[in-house]
């Protein structure tokens, strides 16, 4: 029997099989091509389950291949990673200008994740209804002005609008496996429950003293989408640590480099400070926006990203 993962909580999944719904266990340990994680399943995987004897639950037996999939550092262990979902068709970042602003860093570094698996990536700026500062818009304008010509789409939204939703942001989710991710607080539980009004994600306010979002989401979940396909909700991430992406690799995962791998003096160019660095000199001729080149250095220059 096949199935696909549609929820974890860590020791058990519920599998998605043409027989319905099943409760499933692990058989034993499952090597992951030397990946130390802190999770062998993970939301979106396919797995072979076998039904176990004299009792209603099942046991996965194997991970089939997986496609692609967004990994980070691991919050509990050192130097172990934690895979979010995978086989996944496209992923939303969900960011808020305030109450708690989404960093550009953080940005970036998700947008890493998706390109080292050419996973088409959008990002959604939710909250859109509040009262802004200029500053404000004037950060809105500058994540437009960065990342739309990458090729990142730009969305403005505001989960408590319906009507918003039905018109532009649903038809983007037809037929396909959508992952939704972001700070905690920047309101992905409220927008799952506008989508999919069964999945009853618990939300809270946003704690006015740290300003940062309070953890709601606990496990990563699958939820089938009415009109077709699949939306994961994810549970609310603080860091972005980079894994499994070499350090001479780093730069084919910034679309504005692309064009010019391959152009420098030397082979081995990590674009810092090698002379005849043809990325360096579109820099300088503004063909590459300067806070994209510095968050480049510093996830490059961050040794703990590489281990």
């Amino acid at each position: 029997m096949k199935g696909r993962v549609l929820k974890s909580t860590g020791s058990w999944y519920t599998v998605k099989t043409e027989k319905g719904l099943v409760n499933a266990r692990l058989r034993g340990k499952f090597k992951q091509d030397d990946l130390k994680l802190t999770n062998p399943i993970s939301v979106g995987d396919y797995v072979e389950l076998e039904q176990e004897a004299d009792q209603p639950s099942s046991v996965i037996t194997d991970i089939l291949p997986r496609e692609n999939y967004i990994i980070r550092k691991s919050t509990r262990k050192n130097h172990f990673s934690h895979i979010i979902a995978s086989n996944i068709d496209q992923a939303f970042l969900i960011i808020t200008l305030k109450n708690p602003r989404t960093s550009l860093g953080f940005i970036d570094r998700f947008l890493v994740s998706t390109e080292s698996f050419r996973i088409p990536t959008s990002i959604l700026v939710n909250k859109m209804d509040m009262d802004y500062k200029d500053k404000d818009m004037e950060y809105l304008e500058d994540i437009k002005d960065i990342y739309v010509p990458l090729g990142y789409p730009v969305y403005e939204i505001s989960a408590l609008n319906s009507t918003v939703l039905q018109e532009q942001f649903l038809p983007l989710l037809k037929g396909k496996t959508t992952l939704l991710s972001g700070h905690s607080g920047v309101g992905k539980s409220t927008l799952l429950n506008k989508i999919v009004p069964e999945a009853v994600q618990a939300t809270k306010e946003i704690s006015k003293f740290s300003a940062k979002g309070v953890h709601t989401t606990t496990f990563a979940e699958m939820f089938e989408i009415e009109d077709g396909g699949y939306l994961i909700d994810t549970p609310g991430i603080k860091e972005f640590g980079i894994l499994d992406i070499d350090e001479f690799e780093l730069s084919h995962y910034f679309p504005e480099f692309r064009k010019y791998l391959g152009q420098c003096r030397y082979n081995n160019c990590q674009h810092l400070n090698e002379p005849g660095c043809v990325v360096r000199q579109k820099l300088e001729e503004g063909l590459i926006h300067p806070y994209r080149y510095d968050s480049y250095v510093k996830i490059l220059t961050e040794e703990d990203d590489f281990r």
